[in-house]
Order: structure tokens, then C-alpha cells, then sequence
């Protein structure tokens, strides 16, 4: 009996940690032969070490890729980094390097390998976005800004690229426990702040935050030929946060 991803390739950005290594693991687990790109070492799969932020690095790690795995026809771009600032006391520095990994790496490795998906006339591509690209707090603008535009890219390239077999989609977590829920040493999903708000009130109907590969398994589907007509999209998969008033 197949599985979900039998004879498939993928690209996997953020593999070395968090939802990214968990989707790189489902994804061979499912049959999937799978290169990660991160710049921290650890992974389920082979690690291409590479800095996004540097745009024009994305041809050498692509071409690097497919010397390993051969032709891709899946891109997952899960690479991502936060940091918290005021609008007021916005530094071009963070706000730069934030839109460098979360935005323009996703866009321009759609646009590389995108080509050559429909060259071939077949191809997957999901990016990894977020509840902020539509619920905001403070101290995230340019995080939100990030994700909010990769919201817009990926419908652009479904309407681009659906004639030519590629589906793009885009999922949108919540809360995750990942890394990237530490913040200064302390897990902000443990913090008596998240406990009472999220869980106490019920403002989360789940009642607890989100496993990684509880993102990792519809990112598979979504990536599968089980998925033939849905493009364009971005499914929310927070644990009914958004559906609150």
C-alpha cells in the first residue's frame, strides 16, 4: 500500500526545529524523499545549512537541492522569525531581516522553483503563515507585515500557476508549541497570562496550544495528490481562536 507522498520530492525551509521539522518528518514518513534548508543543525532529513535572509543565495541552495533529491515537486516554506518591537521604535535592522525570511524567501523560492513546476506540469507549493495575518497585537507589525503578504503572494501564484498543474496554499496557525513560544527563557504558552486568557476564559476553545505535527499532517494532504482541486487557499488551523468574537 502507497503512501500519502510515495515517489514525491520536497524542499523544506525550517526544517531544523519546530513545525518545520515535524512537516519534514511527516512528509517522509509519508513516503516523501525530503531536503531541509535551516541554519541551525538537527533535522529528520538531509540539511542544507543556509541563510534566507540572503536572497541571493536561493539559486545555489535550490540547484544544491536538486543535486540531492532530484527534480522538487514540493516546496514547503515554514522558515520563520519574530521579534517583538513598538511601531513607534521600529529598527530597520529587525524589521528588514524579518521581511527577508518570512516574505521575500518564500516569494522568490515560488518563483524558482515554481518555474520549473510548471515546466513539468506538476507541483505543490504550501507556505506556512499565520492567525496574525488577520488578528494583530502589539509588537508584531512587521511580523504581521511578513505574513500578511505572503497570504497575498500565495493566492498570486495559485492564479499564476494553476494552469500549468501547480496548486499553492498557504496554512495559518495559532498558537503552536514550538521555539519560538520561548521567549527571554520562559515558554509564553505556560505563562499564567496565556493560562487564564487562552484557557480559564475559553478564548481558545481547544483549551491548549497546538503540536507541531497536528500542522505537519495537513500540510501532507495539502501537498498529496489526495489534493487535486483546492488552490489558492489558507486554511486556519488554530484551535477555533479566530472563530471567537
Amino acid at each position: 500500500m502507497s503512501s500519502l507522498l510515495s515517489g514525491r520530492t520536497a524542499l523544506v525551509t525550517g526544517a531544523a526545529s519546530g513545525i518545520g521539522a515535524a512537516i519534514a518528518k511527516e512528509m517522509t514518513d509519508q513516503g516523501c524523499k525530503v531536503i531541509g534548508v535551516d541554519r541551525q543543525e538537527g533535522s529528520h532529513v538531509p540539511l542544507l545549512k543556509g541563510d534566507l535572509s540572503k536572497t541571493s543565495e536561493l539559486n545555489d541552495l535550490v540547484a544544491k537541492a536538486q543535486e540531492i533529491v532530484g527534480d522538487i515537486d514540493i516546496l514547503v516554506n515554514c522558515a520563520g522569525v519574530a521579534f517583538g518591537e513598538q511601531l513607534v521604535d521600529l529598527t530597520w535592522d529587525k524589521y528588514d531581516f524579518q521581511l527577508r525570511v518570512n516574505l521575500h524567501a518564500p516569494v522568490f523560492l515560488m518563483s524558482l522553483l515554481g518555474k520549473k513546476m510548471a515546466e513539468r506540469g506538476y507541483g505543490r507549493i504550501l507556505n506556512i503563515t499565520s492567525i496574525h495575518a488577520k488578528l494583530s497585537e502589539p509588537m508584531a507589525t512587521a511580523y504581521d507585515v511578513s505574513k500578511g503578504g505572503l497570504e497575498s503572494a500565495t493566492r498570486t501564484a495559485a492564479l499564476e500557476l494553476g494552469p500549468q498543474g501547480v496548486l499553492v496554499n498557504a496554512i495559518a496557525p495559532g498558537f503552536v508549541s514550538t521555539p519560538m513560544s520561548v521567549v527571554d527563557g520562559k515558554d509564553e504558552l505556560e505563562s499564567d497570562w496565556f493560562k487564564t486568557v487562552y484557557v480559564k476564559h475559553a478564548k481558545l476553545p481547544l483549551l491548549r496550544a497546538a503540536k507541531p505535527i497536528e500542522i505537519a499532517k495537513h500540510v501532507a494532504f495539502l501537498c498529496s495528490d489526495q489534493n487535486t482541486y483546492l488552490t489558492g487557499q489558507v486554511i486556519t488551523v488554530d484551535g477555533g481562536l479566530s472563530a471567537r468574537f
